[in-house]
């Protein structure tokens, strides 16, 4: 009987292993083929090159300007949607006692929306000849940098973009996992006349640790998952792969430089790079969280 029922489990988990090996698994396994392959998506043969893909592609200033981009990208990322919707909970839950069933939904709105709707907008918005932030700046006097053609101000504003999309999100998940905090515990600061910041640093923060730390992974993902839209939309990796990063300098040198080895080495490399943070994270951060019960 129990053997049966082994089997009939092995059974229930055919199809999810199906598709991920379809899905995942097999384009992994292949990607890492390719990457010690010359190959332009084009000839029928493929020349083995061992591990001269890598060797060039981590050799390229280009590459080495990609991957700077991409860690700032990440950082700026992380800020914006982990650490704000983090602190707006907070204000939200603990501060704020009216309107709440009103700006909930209003900060949840993003996340409906496309990321070409939202790229578009943001352009237009961001303009810095006519749009509505250098008209108001205008009225200052301060005149608004030309965004686009800046390699730190680009970077900002995708992240700002893509944040924005993931604020949504965020901002419910750890709304959430803070209004599961025990209210008597909250009170008590409340009556001993605890500062805000003190509160959320010392009481909310490592309470809610557990979501805290599946919301920056998370913000990880999804950080490299909705980064492709707005600089293919916006900036085509300009000015001079400024704004570019590791999932779009991939899809150049895949599809407009049909260099499909060296496409597959930084895709290895990006697995690497972000496996390691992953690591990194559970190792010395998650050691730390608060797991109720």
């Amino acid at each position: 009987m129990r053997k049966h029922a082994s089997w009939r489990g092995y059974l229930y988990l055919l199809p999810a292993v199906l598709v991920l090996s379809i899905f995942v698994i097999y384009p992994l396994i292949y990607t890492i083929y390719l990457s010690f392959f010359k190959w332009n998506m084009v000839s029928p043969n493929k020349q083995f090159v061992g591990l001269a893909n890598y060797q060039k592609i981590l050799s390229e200033p280009v590459f080495q300007k990609v991957l700077l981009n991409t860690l700032l990208y990440t950082i700026l990322f992380v800020l914006f949607s982990c650490l704000f919707p983090y602190i707006v909970s907070f204000l939200m839950d603990i501060v704020i006692q009216k309107g709440k069933e009103f700006y909930k939904p209003i900060f949840f709105v993003p996340a409906v929306i496309s990321l070409v709707v939202a790229s578009m907008v943001f352009t237009w918005i961001l303009n810095p000849v006519s749009g509505p932030v250098a008209i108001v700046l205008k009225s200052v006097g301060i005149t608004m940098p030309m965004w686009t053609n800046l390699n730190g101000w680009v970077i900002s504003i995708i992240a700002l973009i893509t944040s924005w999309k993931v604020f949504g999100y965020n901002f419910i998940v750890i709304y959430a996992a803070i209004a599961g905090i025990d209210r008597e515990m909250i009170e008590a600061a409340k009556l001993d006349r605890i500062p805000i910041w003190r509160m959320f640093l010392q009481l909310i923060l490592p309470l809610s640790s557990s979501t805290g730390i599946y919301l920056f992974i998370m913000t990880i993902v999804q950080g490299l998952q909705y980064v492709f839209t707005p600089i293919k939309i916006i900036t085509k990796g300009g000015p001079n792969n400024g704004s570019s990063n590791l999932i779009y300098y991939t899809y150049q040198k895949a599809f407009e430089m049909y260099k499909v080895g060296e496409a597959s080495a930084i895709s290895v490399i990006t697995l690497l790079i972000f496996l390691v943070i992953l690591i990194c994270t559970f190792k010395f951060i998650e050691k730390g969280v608060y797991y109720e019960n």
